[in-house]
C-alpha cells in the first residue's frame, strides 16, 4: 500500500482522481495532510458512514 504522502502526490499530479479514506484511518491521514505546504489545495467531502473523499483543487481554498 502507498503511504499517505504518496497518495497525496498522485492526487496532486493527476495520476489519481480522488482518495477515499475510511473513518478508522481518518486521523492518521489528516495528520499527514495538514503538515503539507499544499494542504489548502485538498478538499475533503464527508460521506454517510464516515468516509471522506479527497480531491485536489488547482486554486487553494482561503
Amino acid at each position: 500500500m502507498n503511504s499517505y504522502n504518496d497518495m497525496l502526490d498522485e492526487l496532486k499530479n493527476g495520476t489519481r482522481k480522488d482518495i477515499t479514506i475510511d473513518k478508522n484511518e481518518f486521523y492518521a491521514f489528516r495528520e499527514v495532510l495538514v503538515k503539507r505546504e499544499d494542504f489548502k489545495h485538498f478538499r475533503g467531502v464527508a460521506k454517510q458512514g464516515g468516509q471522506v473523499i479527497y480531491q485536489y483543487m488547482e486554486i487553494a481554498r482561503s
